[in-house]
């Protein structure tokens, strides 16, 4: 997951709503969302590569996402996949506050990472590169994340934020506000040159990540997510997958109870 909006009631009839594009290489590979064969009470995608997920929900409202943290200089190899985070938190029925302060005991022996985990209750942000090293409570309001800390305001996650703002989400689930959300995700605008961050990556790398939806031939946005849960306990999950022109392929739709 490379840039996620998040929006903790933002409406009185709704709870959550998550709205999220996963960048990576198009030749690492995937399967798309569905329930787990080994947990069917689980939906989310799979990285077939180093296994976990980066975004996913459990019937019992629990949910967990990920980004990495842009950082090139202090990659290490042979470490754990950051994955396996969220799928961890997914199968666990570890509050979310205990979950986010057992992972930052370990987080040095992983890659960069931010996690946001939500246990259908409360909501937790952690990183292993933000200083404050401690679970961050998240309250009512919406956030964005992408591969930098919390809220930092690279232009393409206030692009998201004003856009997804402006949503109704009144209109979920229905198909035509389903198709707006991922209207607003595929967002391929790039940043002028001024605005982009500076992360260590050349010049032209930053401009192609500089856009909440990227396309390129070996890197760009494998696919957009949209989660919704209203205050009756309905839920949404809804998946769109892209080739590596940016062009959709698959979509997926699942409605569901929370449980519990």
């Amino acid at each position: 997951m490379c840039i996620a909006y998040l929006a903790i009631n933002p409406q009185p009839d709704w709870s959550l709503f998550i709205a999220a594009n996963r960048d990576e290489f198009h030749g690492r590979p995937t399967l798309p969302a569905a329930p787990w064969e080994n947990n069917p009470d689980i939906i989310a995608g799979i990285d077939c590569e180093a296994g976990g997920t980066w975004l996913g929900i459990s019937k019992q409202g629990r949910f967990g996402l990920i980004t990495n943290f842009r950082d090139p200089a202090s990659l290490m190899s042979g470490v754990p996949s950051r994955g396996k985070l969220v799928s961890d938190f997914l199968f666990s029925d570890s509050p979310a506050l205990d979950y986010s302060e057992s992972i930052l005991a370990s987080a040095a022996q992983y890659n960069g990472f931010n996690l946001i985990c939500g246990d259908g209750r409360d909501i937790y942000y952690i990183g292993n590169r933000n200083p404050q090293q401690q679970p961050r409570k998240l309250g009512n309001g919406s956030h964005v994340l992408s591969n930098h800390f919390l809220d930092t305001p690279w232009p393409k996650a206030e692009r998201l934020r004003t856009a997804l703002n402006a949503f109704d989400i009144q209109a979920l689930p229905e198909a035509e506000a389903l198709e707006q959300v991922f209207s607003i995700l595929k967002d391929n605008n790039r940043a002028p040159d001024a605005d982009l961050p500076q992360t260590g990556l050349s010049l032209e790398r930053e401009r192609l990540l500089s856009s909440p939806f990227i396309i390129s031939p070996d890197y760009g946005t494998r696919c957009s997510t949209v989660i919704a849960i209203h205050k009756n306990g309905q839920a949404l999950f809804s998946e769109r997958t892209y080739n590596t022109k940016g062009e959709a392929v698959k979509q997926v739709k699942f409605e569901f109870l929370i449980e519990g």
